[in-house]
């Protein structure tokens, strides 16, 4: 086994993927303890050692992966690949002790996001949401619509409420985010059917097409996506377990006319 073979080996390896995700919660769990707890001297210490080793970790991890790689080229057409190089180039800037340490400190957070590329199950799903990204957006743009024939409608209807959550477009749009919500929703109705006893009428449809249709659209759009996800995984399966195949296949053709040579000889 040459060394390319080697570094392809440590890439694919199930710890190798583990080892980084363990690292990263460690970490994580580290930075959070440090914003609810007053660390000691020697702690602060620790602290940056674990940040240094962090730091040479995702440096060795990346250089590894392009390593791996038939030509670096290959390592950026990955998106992934380019998120994770990114981070890694971003936090070896120093800038720990210059104006911009609280950029640095930022940057230290950028880490955890790290998590999502060392596991495939969560690529998968970060990727999923990016597919329904377009759907979603329809979604969004039918919801604004709704939205906007209602605040103005409810300031037209409401203005006069004491409450003053219906004075102009604007403040009708946050009521009516605070009603898609539910919170406090049916105070917001009462006010209202002191001045149209009928404006119930307005809420419960608000409530449900806004609350109820639209949000079970987000559900069904993001299903969609899980299922063609899963189809598509699905259909890599039976893609590799073909290829297996036909490698097979191809093995036992090439010892056939071995033998068939041979058996000429």
């Amino acid at each position: 086994m040459n060394l390319k073979e080697y570094l392809i080996e440590i890439r694919e390896a199930k710890w190798f993927s583990n080892l980084t995700t363990t690292i990263i919660i460690i970490y994580s769990s580290i930075l959070g303890l440090k914003t609810i707890t007053n660390l000691e001297s020697n702690h602060i210490f620790l602290f940056h050692v674990l940040d240094y080793f962090i730091t040479i970790y995702f440096l060795v991890e990346v250089i590894i992966k392009m390593s791996a790689e038939k030509h670096i080229k290959d390592f950026f057409k990955n998106r992934w690949n380019v998120f994770d190089f990114i981070i890694v180039v971003v936090t070896l800037i120093p800038l720990e002790n210059t104006t911009m340490a609280a950029v640095a400190r930022l940057f230290r957070i950028f880490r955890v996001l790290r998590l999502i590329t060392s596991r495939p199950e969560l690529k998968r799903i970060i990727d999923m949401l990016i597919g329904a990204i377009p759907s979603i957006i329809d979604i969004v743009l039918l919801m604004f619509i709704i939205f906007y024939i209602y605040a103005i409608l409810g300031n037209f209807l409401f203005e006069s409420a004491p409450s003053g959550l219906w004075k102009d477009f604007l403040v009708a749009m946050l009521t009516l985010f605070q009603i898609l919500t539910f919170e406090n929703w049916s105070d917001i109705m009462y006010e209202a059917m002191k001045i149209y006893p009928w404006a119930w009428i307005y809420f419960v449809s608000f409530v449900i097409i806004a609350g109820f249709v639209f949000f079970n659209l987000f559900v069904a759009v993001i299903i969609g996506e899980m299922e063609k996800l899963s189809h598509e995984g699905e259909h890599e399966e039976e893609v590799e377990k073909l290829d297996l195949i036909l490698k097979e296949v191809r093995e036992l053709k090439a010892e056939l006319k071995e033998l068939k040579e041979d058996k000429n000889r």
